[in-house]
């Protein structure tokens, strides 16, 4: 209730629902898109949940990289789950409300979900960093203990920047409309609707989100700088093809991945623009879960012979 009278508008009326624009309102248009994010949704969710099986069912993958890539599947799954599924419904709903709950609880998951996968890149870049600049110190570093450790971190930052910017949002009263320019309930489309000064939920979303997506970039970075000053050092060729080998993966997800959330989220809400970033949201909400399994799957060398392997076994076992 006390949540209910922060959402009064000025002529005593209440927001019970909001309204969510979409892409498209072409009735031509709703079939094709409605097949094609069912398509992309059902692949995502096979990649990813393939990705989770096979390091789980292989021997050789058991080790703290692949429990990582296994973490960022996992993610990835509930990620895509959070946003394409209501996505979708209204699609080819003629009533495309959502209720101010929903909202709320789609943008906790989004804003935890995505930020749990930045700090699991930055993770990842960590571990590959410790693999290759300090091999002897590696299961000093990166032991079961540390692995478990630095997932619980990562889930529990984000948790508390979701919940943050979640509380923050919602506690605004709306005035100027219920209709939500977007196919999701994001953070700068809500804070658009208020009829209060949104300087301090900016303020925080650059603050908090900027700390944990560029410290998280940052970290990338600066491990890949001293992976790169090692493999030079070598003088190798053979070190530097296996060395780009195992990072280029995942160097390929953190490009996908941060390119659009840094265009969109560092920066003021009142450079928002509504029709040039529904592309760059679809891009980061439903595309990259699914390219993250198809390029570890295609680039990564351990992953697919382990693949190749379980698909002979499997066709063996029939054939038998």
């Amino acid at each position: 209730m006390v949540l209910l009278e922060t959402w009064k508008l000025r002529n005593s009326t209440i927001v019970t629902e909001f309204v969510l624009s979409g892409l498209s309102s072409d009735p031509n248009l709703q079939l094709p898109l409605f097949l094609l994010c069912l398509s992309v949704y059902l692949l995502t969710i096979f990649g990813n949940f393939m990705i989770i099986v096979l390091i789980k069912m292989t021997p050789a993958l058991k080790t703290p990289m692949y429990f990582f890539l296994m973490n960022l599947s996992f993610v990835d799954i509930f990620y895509s789950s959070t946003i394409t599924p209501n996505f979708m419904a209204n699609i080819i709903s003629v009533n495309k409300t959502i209720s101010i709950s929903g909202c709320a609880t789609q943008m906790f998951f989004f804003i935890d979900l995505a930020s749990s996968e930045a700090m699991l890149l930055a993770v990842m870049a960590y571990d590959r960093y410790v693999a290759i600049c300090k091999p002897l110190y590696y299961t000093t570093f990166i032991n079961q203990s540390a692995c478990f450790q630095l997932i619980f971190s990562v889930y529990t930052a984000g948790f508390l920047n979701s919940l943050t910017h979640t509380y923050c949002a919602f506690i605004l009263p709306f005035c100027h409309s219920n209709v939500i320019n977007h196919f999701f309930c994001d953070v700068n489309p809500i804070l658009k609707l208020s009829c209060r000064d949104t300087f301090i939920n900016e303020l925080l979303l650059f603050i908090i989100a900027g700390s944990i997506e560029v410290g998280s970039f940052l970290c990338i970075i600066i491990s890949y700088s001293y992976i790169l000053g090692a493999v030079c050092r070598t003088g190798s060729s053979k070190n530097w093809i296996k060395s780009l080998s195992t990072c280029a993966s995942h160097f390929s997800c953190v490009a996908l991945f941060y390119c659009p959330v840094f265009y969109m989220y560092l920066r003021p809400t009142s450079a928002y623009s509504v029709n040039e970033d529904w592309v760059v949201s679809v891009f980061y909400t439903v595309i990259v879960p699914l390219l993250n399994p198809i390029i570890y799957s295609m680039r990564n060398q351990d992953v697919k012979e382990a693949l190749k392997k379980k698909i002979i076994n499997s066709v063996l076992m029939y054939m038998d």
